[in-house]
């Protein structure tokens, strides 16, 4: 019987989770983060985190005052040049490890260019909400 009065409260706030994402998905652009801030301040009020609680209800009024979709739109796709720039860098970074021939470096080169195409794909991603 313990067992089930643990689960029930986190499973109550995964349905939360789940229902507010899936509402949130629905909306696009500033709409979407207005709801996706709404959601974490309710979160901070439910556990009494006032300065987490100031620091949304700011931004809330920032993107409130300031966000247009159009606006937003640009600067994901700010973020969508970085990350290209990114890539670009970490592939060359890559051909000079292979060209050096130590395997070690190549590894690591590797690996922080699958990071940065990772970020690009999450930045594209972003261009659609």
């Amino acid at each position: 019987m313990m067992l089930n009065n643990v689960f029930t409260p986190v499973t109550l706030l995964t349905l939360l989770f789940l229902s507010t994402t899936a509402h949130a998905s629905q909306l696009t652009g500033c709409a979407a983060k207005k709801q996706e801030i709404n959601t974490q301040i309710s979160y901070a009020k439910k556990y009494g985190n006032t300065q987490r609680l100031e620091g949304l209800e700011k931004a809330l009024q920032e993107i409130s005052e300031n966000c247009t979709d159009e606006s937003l739109k640009a600067e994901r796709m700010e973020k969508i040049a970085e990350k290209e720039k990114k890539v670009t860098e970490r592939k060359q970074d890559l051909i000079e490890a292979k060209e050096s021939g130590n395997l070690k470096k190549i590894d690591k080169k590797e690996r922080k260019l699958r990071e940065a195409m990772n970020e690009l794909q999450e930045a594209k991603n972003r261009l659609s909400l």
